[in-house]
């Protein structure tokens, strides 16, 4: 629980502006792990220097924080909000596991970035999200 408190004490920066957010989360993942872009077919032709300033990859950004929002506020009681993302994401999408922890490691990066987190924080984001792909991979 105290995992999740110490995310949700830098959250609101994101929450504020999940589109800037977004953008960096999904363009640093892009750019690092190219291999990504081809699992969003919306994203594949986008050549990775338009990728910041691409209306949809911010949208789609946002939708990713928003979601992982509401998986922290919900501190490890998230069963119901991860079930159907858990099945979507494996049958409708095909993104392996691994894909998750890649986003997750981008998200402590921007976090400590641009939301100040610090390091105590990063260490605390690293485990919810490592609970969050654990429940993921055993959904």
């Amino acid at each position: 629980m105290a995992d999740f408190d110490a995310v949700l004490m830098y959250w609101g920066p994101v929450e504020a502006d999940y589109k800037t957010f977004g953008s960096l989360v999904l363009t640093r993942l892009f750019t690092e792990h190219p291999e990504t872009q081809k699992l969003f077919p919306r994203f594949v032709s986008i050549p990775q220097g338009e990728l910041a300033s691409n209306a949809d990859v911010s949208d789609h950004g946002a939708t990713v924080l928003k979601e992982l929002g509401e998986l922290v506020k919900a501190k490890g009681s998230h069963a119901a909000i991860l079930k159907p993302l858990a099945n979507s994401h494996a049958t409708t999408h095909k993104i392996s596991i691994n894909n998750f922890k890649l986003i997750s490691e981008i998200v402590v990066q921007v976090m400590a970035e641009k939301a100040g987190l610090n390091a105590a924080g990063q260490q605390a984001l690293r485990n919810v999200m490592d609970k969050i792909v654990a429940d993921l991979e055993a959904d």
